[in-house]
C-alpha cells in the first residue's frame, strides 16, 4: 500500500480520518474494567503485533476521562518500545519525525457498553429480526417488548423508565401492513419517556424500522419526545429480513450520542482515525471477514464474568448467502455471573464434569466466593477442574440460547423456548448446523489463559458439542475487537495479524454423531503421512484420541464410521478431509452426540480421568 489512504469514515464529523502510508498503527479497547492497547507494525511488507499494553479504564471516578485510560495503557507500550507516542497529554497521530502512530483506532465496552430495549409487534417475528439486528450491532439488549408479550401497558412503561437504555429499536409491521400496533408502541414508549443513561442535555435517540405505512404516526407519536431516526424496514416482508440499515443507524447514533455524551469521548473521538465501534460489533465484523474470505462457516466465543457473547457465520440453506448473527447470555459468567450458571445447570450438572467427589456445600461456598472476588483465580488443581466445569455449562447454555436465535426466517408466528432449540436444529429451524461448522474459535479468560491449551480445546469440545471434523482456536490476548475496527483501514493488515499473532490453532476434532453402547465399534480414522504406510486407529463407542499432528501441519484424514454414525456423508460412509493440526493436535471423540456420560458414578469418574489422561488435560502425579 504507497501513498496517502483516505479511510472510509462517513459518520464521524470530528475527524476527516486522512492518514499517510500505514506502518504504524496503535488499537485501544476500552473495556469495562481494563483499557487494552496494541501496537502494529509493518516489518518488511508484513503487519505483525509489536507490542501491547493495559491499563485500568477511567470512564468512572475519580477520572471521568475515558482518554486517561488511553494514554495509560499506551504508555506502557511506551516503556516497553522505547519510543514516543503521547504528546502533550494525547497521541500523537499522524506520525511526524519519527514519533507517533500513523493511525490510531479504538473499540469500547466501557460504562458496559451500548445497552439498547427493542419493541415491536409479534414477539417471535419483527422483536425478533430488531433483537438480531441490535445484537449484531454490538449491544447488549435489556429487553424485547411486545404488543403480543402479555405484559399491560403501564407495565411496560415502568421497565423503559427503570431500565434507561442508550437507545431503543421500534420496529413491527411489514410494508403496507397495519399501523394500529406499531402506532400503540410509539405512543408508550412517548408515555414513558425515557431519559438517556449518559448526560441530561439531549434527547434519547430512537430508530425506526418497521412499517413505511407506520412512519407518520410514529413521528406523530415520538417526534418530540426522542431523537428520532427513521430508516428502511428490518422485516418488509414475512420471508425477507434487512438487517444492515438498522444496524448502520445504532452505530452512527451510538457516536453522536451516546458516545459523545460519554465522560471523555469527545475527545477520544477527536484521536480515531475511523469510528469508535462497539466491542462486541468490532469482533462481530472480524469473524464475518475471516468467513468472506476463507469460505467457512465459524463460530466464534467470548466468556467474560457477567456475559457470554457467542457469534455465528452460517450459511442459509447448502447455495445460500453466509448469515451473521450474536447472541448475548447476560446471566452466563464466570465471575460476577457464576451462580446464574450454577443455578441453570445445576450442581449435578457442573459436577458431571468433575473427576472426583465435592462436597455441595464446600463447592457453593466457593462459586459464592468468585461471585464476590471475581479478579481470584483457582490456586489449586481440584479448583480449577470445577471452575473449567463451569465453563463447560456456560458454553453449552449460551450455545442453546444462540441457536434459539440463530433461525431462519418463518412466515407464522412459533413461539419458542430454550429447551426446544435442540429440537429446532433436527427440524431445520436453526441457521447452525454443526455438521458443517469449520472452526469454532474460542475467547476470555477461562479459554485464552488455560494452563494448557488441550484444556481450552476439551472444553469447548464439550460445550459446543461439535460434528463431523471441525478446527479449534483460541484468541492469544483478546485482540479480536481491535482487528475487527482495523479491516475498516487496511483488510489485509486486519487479516495478517489475525492469522498470525491473533489466532492460536489448537488442531481439529473428528466427532462422529450417533448412539451405541459403550465398548461397540465407532470409527476408524486412517492417516496419510509423507514416506509412511497409512496409519490406522480404530476407536470404540466412548473414547477419546489424541493424535500428533504438530501446528502447520497439513494431512489428508479420512474417517469410516460404523453403520450407527455419521461424519459427514450419512450413517457408515466414509469422508475424507484435509485436516491442519495445531498446538493440541487431532481429537478424536467417539462419545456420541450427544455426548453421552457412563450413568453411574464410578463409571463416570472413571471415564473422565481416561479421557483426561488421554489428551494430558491435566497433570498426572
Amino acid at each position: 500500500m504507497t501513498g496517502e489512504f483516505r479511510a472510509p469514515n462517513p459518520c464521524n464529523p470530528w475527524n476527516p480520518c486522512t492518514v499517510p502510508e500505514l506502518n504504524v498503527i496503535l488499537a485501544t479497547d476500552c473495556g469495562s474494567t481494563t483499557t487494552k492497547a496494541i501496537l502494529i507494525e509493518r516489518q518488511g511488507g508484513h503487519y505483525r503485533l509489536a507490542a501491547r499494553g493495559e491499563a485500568p479504564t477511567t470512564v468512572e471516578a475519580p477520572a471521568e476521562d475515558v482518554t486517561r485510560g488511553v494514554i495509560n495503557a499506551v504508555s506502557e507500550i511506551e516503556g516497553i518500545t522505547g519510543r514516543v507516542f503521547i504528546e502533550d497529554d494525547r497521541l500523537i497521530v499522524p506520525r511526524r519525525n519519527g514519533r507517533g502512530a500513523d493511525a490510531y483506532i479504538s473499540t469500547s465496552s466501557a460504562g458496559g457498553g451500548l445497552q439498547m430495549m427493542v419493541a415491536g409487534v409479534v414477539q417471535t417475528m419483527t422483536t425478533e429480526s430488531a433483537q438480531r439486528a441490535a445484537l449484531g450491532a454490538g449491544a447488549i439488549v435489556m429487553d424485547a417488548l411486545a404488543a403480543n408479550d402479555k405484559r399491560r401497558a403501564f407495565e411496560r412503561i415502568e421497565r423503559i423508565r427503570n431500565l434507561r437504555p442508550d437507545m431503543i429499536l421500534l420496529s413491527g409491521g411489514t410494508d403496507g401492513g397495519t399501523v394500529r400496533h406499531v402506532a400503540a408502541m410509539a405512543e408508550m414508549i412517548a408515555a414513558a419517556d425515557p431519559k438517556p443513561r449518559f448526560g441530561s442535555g439531549y434527547q434519547l435517540p430512537v430508530v425506526f424500522a418497521g412499517n413505511t405505512e407506520a412512519r407518520d404516526a410514529v413521528s406523530q407519536a415520538l417526534g418530540a419526545k426522542a431523537a428520532l431516526q427513521i430508516v428502511d424496514n428490518i422485516r418488509p416482508t414475512l420471508e425477507s429480513e434487512n438487517l444492515r440499515p438498522a444496524r448502520d443507524a445504532i452505530h452512527d447514533l451510538f457516536l453522536e450520542h451516546v458516545m459523545a455524551h460519554a465522560p471523555g469521548y469527545a475527545k477520544l473521538m477527536t484521536w480515531t482515525s475511523v469510528p469508535i465501534m462497539p466491542t462486541p460489533g468490532a469482533v462481530g465484523d472480524i469473524m464475518q471477514l475471516i468467513a468472506r474470505r476463507e469460505g467457512i462457516q465459524v463460530v466464534g466465543v467470548d466468556i467474560g464474568g457477567a456475559t457470554t457473547d457467542v457469534f455465528s457465520v452460517f450459511r442459509e440453506g447448502r447455495e445460500g448467502e453466509p448469515v451473521f448473527n450474536r447472541t448475548v447470555s447476560a446471566n452466563l459468567g464466570m465471575s460476577y455471573s457464576i451462580s446464574n450458571v450454577v443455578a441453570e445447570a445445576t450442581i449435578p450438572g457442573i459436577m458431571r464434569w468433575v473427576p472426583f467427589d465435592v462436597d455441595e456445600r464446600a463447592l457453593r461456598n466457593g462459586i459464592r466466593n468468585k461471585m464476590i472476588r471475581p479478579t481470584t483465580i483457582p490456586m489449586e488443581l481440584g479448583g480449577l477442574m470445577i471452575e473449567q466445569a463451569i465453563c463447560r455449562e456456560a458454553l453449552r447454555l449460551a450455545f442453546i440460547q444462540h441457536k434459539d436465535m440463530a433461525v431462519s426466517l418463518k412466515g407464522v408466528q412459533q413461539q419458542r423456548t430454550i429447551a426446544e432449540a435442540f429440537d429446532q436444529a433436527r427440524s431445520g429451524a436453526t441457521l447452525v448446523d454443526m455438521m458443517g461448522l469449520d472452526l469454532i474459535v474460542g475467547s476470555g479468560g477461562v479459554l485464552s489463559h488455560a494452563p494448557r491449551r488441550s484444556q481450552a480445546a476439551l472444553m469447548m469440545i464439550d460445550g459446543f458439542a461439535p460434528e463431523g471434523f471441525t478446527q479449534l482456536a483460541v484468541d492469544s490476548i483478546f485482540m479480536m475487537p481491535q482487528l475487527g475496527v482495523l479491516a475498516q483501514l487496511n483488510e489485509e493488515a486486519a487479516i495478517e495479524v489475525f492469522d498470525k499473532d491473533c489466532l492460536i490453532r489448537l488442531g481439529a476434532v473428528i466427532a462422529p454423531v450417533g448412539t451405541d453402547a459403550y465398548g461397540r465399534h465407532c470409527v476408524t480414522i486412517e492417516i496419510v503421512r509423507p514416506g509412511r504406510d497409512v496409519e490406522r486407529h480404530r476407536l470404540p463407542v466412548g473414547e477419546m484420541a489424541l493424535i500428533p499432528l504438530a501446528e502447520g501441519e497439513t494431512l489428508d484424514v479420512s474417517a469410516i464410521p460404523s453403520r450407527k454414525f455419521d461424519v459427514g456423508a450419512g450413517h457408515g460412509r466414509q469422508v475424507t478431509k484435509r485436516v491442519t493440526g495445531g498446538a493440541v493436535g487431532l481429537i478424536i471423540d467417539t462419545r456420541c452426540r450427544p455426548i453421552q456420560l457412563p450413568a453411574t458414578h464410578a463409571d463416570r469418574i472413571a471415564a473422565l480421568k481416561r479421557w483426561n489422561d488421554a489428551l494430558a488435560v491435566y497433570p498426572t502425579h
